[in-house]
This record gives structure tokens, C-alpha cells and sequence, in this order.
């Protein structure tokens, strides 16, 4: 029990993670993190912290990072579906500006692992999702900095968002649903490289 399959991103230093899943008439069984595990399949980092977040349909975070304490992340989600991104912002990083996105949900059982040195971000496609990760230093709100969810440079093919210039929404009609914070970040190209260690 316990074993994990680890498939590496196109992007180096991300990973999507596959869970064995142990289930009978009765529901199942799975170990959502088990650290000999991750060592042996070569992500040996350590977790300080464990966040727990619950959003509505149509709601977007992001895209966030740490500007001096930049936070692994090994994000799942435990209840409805989410599309995860994480955007490349490493100084010298052959792929710096580039995007990676997975579907996480409950039926998939996913987990994506985010190396240090990403912007994060996520849409909720499901009615509501929740959304656990854990993370190799703690948050420091001081520290935070983000960039524009729809950089056009960057260019993230968001699942099911339709519209523009405001009048952004699902497929269904959903709208989309930004906190005031997420509505001001700027593009990458305006915040680098004076923002970014």
C-alpha cells in the first residue's frame, strides 16, 4: 500500500501525482502523502504547512507567489474539480513565462506538486471545490506577490471561460468570480524583474 505513480510536467520541476487507490463495496482507502514514497520517487522536500481552502463555481485565485520565501506546494482536491495552473517565473528558467495546468478532483484523486519558484493559480469548474495543499515554508502575507490570471503573454488556456474584457464567464453562464486583489496584479513583463528575487 502506498505506492505512488509520479508523472513528470513538461515543465521541469513540476509533477502530477497519482495516489493508489484501495476500494471495495464499501468506498476505499488511499494515502495522500507518504514520505518514503516521495523520496524514493525522487521529490524529497519537506512541509511546514497544511492550508484548506472551500470556493464556489466560477471563483479564480491567482496567480500567486511568494517573492521571498517561495513555497512548494503539493496541492489536491478533496471535494468537486478545479483547473490547476502553475506559471514559470525562475530568473534564467528556459521556460520562464510558460504555463502547466491539470485537472484536480475528487473522482481523479490527482495531486499536483509545484517546485518553488512558480506562480499558482486555480478555477473552480465543479458547483464548489475544496482545495488542500501543503507547503515547504510558511506564508507570510507581507510576501506576497502575484501576476494578472489572464497575462496574454503568459496565455493560459482556461477550461470553459468564456468572454472578455470584463464580462468573463463559464460556459453555463457562471461569472467569474475574482477578489479585489486577484482584479490589480499586473503582467509578468511590468513586475520583473524588480519584483522577483
Amino acid at each position: 500500500m502506498g505506492k505512488i505513480e509520479v508523472e513528470k510536467a513538461p515543465i521541469e520541476g513540476l509533477y502530477v501525482i497519482t495516489p493508489a487507490i484501495y476500494g471495495d463495496n464499501r468506498g476505499y482507502f488511499t494515502e495522500t502523502y507518504n514520505q518514503q514514497d516521495m523520496i524514493a520517487a525522487g521529490l524529497d522536500m519537506t512541509f511546514v504547512q497544511d492550508n484548506e481552502s472551500m470556493s464556489s463555481k466560477g471563483v479564480l485565485r491567482g496567480l500567486h507567489f511568494q517573492k521571498q520565501h517561495p513555497q512548494g506546494k503539493l496541492v489536491r482536491v478533496i471535494q468537486g474539480k478545479v483547473f490547476d495552473v502553475a506559471v514559470d517565473i525562475r530568473h534564467g528558467s528556459p521556460t520562464y513565462g510558460q504555463w502547466y495546468g491539470e485537472i484536480l478532483s475528487e473522482e481523479n484523486h490527482k495531486q499536483f506538486y509545484i517546485s518553488p519558484g512558480f506562480a499558482h493559480g486555480f478555477l473552480v469548474l465543479s458547483d464548489m471545490a475544496k482545495f488542500c495543499y501543503k507547503c515547504t515554508d510558511f506564508y507570510h502575507p507581507e510576501d506576497e506577490g502575484g501576476i494578472a490570471w489572464n497575462d496574454p503573454d503568459i496565455g493560459i488556456a482556461w477550461p470553459e471561460l468564456v468572454g472578455a474584457a470584463g464580462e468573463y464567464k463559464l460556459s453555463d453562464g457562471t461569472p467569474l468570480k475574482l477578489s479585489d486583489k486577484d482584479k490589480k496584479w499586473k503582467t509578468l513583463k511590468n513586475i520583473c524583474p524588480s519584483v522577483l528575487p
